[in-house]
């Protein structure tokens, strides 16, 4: 299937000549040579693939060009080289009525900083997209209150911003994403501004909204474990270039470098991992081979189970989990030994 965005060797250069920097930075060139010379690398060579009803999380550290890359996704930065496209269509060929066209229906993007107008009722904030559109008044509320009960805010659409907490605000701008119906939700940094609790809750809102919208969403963020909640992919970025894209899994267990391992050291890999990840798979077969006797109620897993959940379920049997599909087939086993094994890998990893 066509992918709902695909990014194809995007570089972006700030300054002198960013043409003739591209072709140095395809030749091996690198950021300290450039910028000697005047010309700022902030993107080079990126290349993925989202799937519709995907959240993609972008991941790095201050300047390693995630954000300078989101804006490249929906034209409102156009790349020195290379294309993006949208549902088959390149954006890098659209002239600025076009791109604001598809930027009003199509792409939603919500801020850090909840970019909400103080003068306006939430409503009215979470309408705003639907007026730009010219939707008529009665439906663009009907939609915006539609959404803000999404988001957990029935009974707040007449309200004032600043009446609201920050998660409350960062809630409107979901929503007046949410209104418009877009494709595509980009998210730059999106709950970076809140304070932990209030950030975890708006991360369970959005996992929980996935669910139902199926939305294909770009999330960026340089928190490591908000990507590896939140992600059904991960793309890690350092010095404008992406060095290692997979899922959390792969992220923490086959690290592509030493960057990307130095990332995940200090994560509670236990809170990441299924049981797919840490199974036997050399047993397979029918449900009955898992161990027990047919129609026992044996407890079983999926590949999806997470590692606490298959700990608790291994205490209580004798045996190896056994792993289960969707058409009940065996795909593997846990041991417990297995289990012993990594968690002293993680103890080991954290006292060091």
């Amino acid at each position: 299937m066509q992918p709902r965005l695909e990014a194809e060797h995007l570089f972006k250069v700030f300054g002198r000549r960013p043409d003739q920097a591209v072709e140095r930075l395809r030749a091996s060139a690198d950021r300290e040579e450039l910028r000697a010379d005047g010309a700022t690398a902030a993107v080079i060579d990126a290349s993925f693939r989202v799937e519709a009803g995907e959240i993609f999380v972008v991941m790095g550290l201050s300047g390693s060009g995630k954000s300078t890359l989101l804006r490249m996704l929906n034209g409102l930065l156009e790349p020195t080289a290379g294309r993006v496209l949208f549902d088959g269509r390149d954006l890098t060929g659209l002239g600025d009525r076009e791109l604001r066209e598809l930027r009003s229906r199509k792409i939603s993007m919500v801020f850090q900083h909840f970019a909400l107008f103080p003068h306006r009722s939430v409503r009215d904030n979470a309408a705003y997209g639907l007026s730009v559109q010219g939707v008529p008044r009665a439906e663009r509320e009907r939609r915006a209150d539609e959404a803000l009960a999404l988001c957990g805010l029935a009974g707040w659409e007449d309200s004032w911003p600043d009446e609201l907490s920050g998660g409350m605000q960062q809630r409107v701008g979901l929503a007046r994403a949410l209104a418009t119906d877009a494709d595509l939700l980009l998210m730059d940094e999106s709950f970076s501004a809140l304070d932990p609790l209030i950030r975890r809750d708006m991360q369970d809102q959005l996992l929980e909204l996935q669910k139902t919208l199926k939305k294909t969403i770009v999330f960026i963020t340089h928190d490591l474990n908000e990507a590896m909640r939140l992600g059904d992919r991960i793309a890690v970025m350092r010095d404008g270039r992406i060095v290692q894209t997979g899922t959390a899994e792969d992220i923490l267990l086959r690290p592509a470098d030493d960057y990307v391992a130095s990332f995940t050291q200090d994560v509670d890999r236990s809170r990441v991992l299924t049981a797919a990840a840490v199974m036997d798979t050399d047993v397979r077969g029918d449900e009955a081979d898992c161990g027990c006797e047919p129609g026992s109620g044996c407890r079983t897993a999926t590949p999806d189970t997470p590692f606490p959940e298959l700990c608790s379920i291994s205490a209580r049997v004798s045996h190896p989990v056994a792993v289960l599909d969707e058409r009940r087939k065996v795909v593997g086993v846990v041991p417990r030994q297995r289990l012993v094994r990594f968690l002293g890998e993680e103890e080991a990893m954290t006292r060091a």
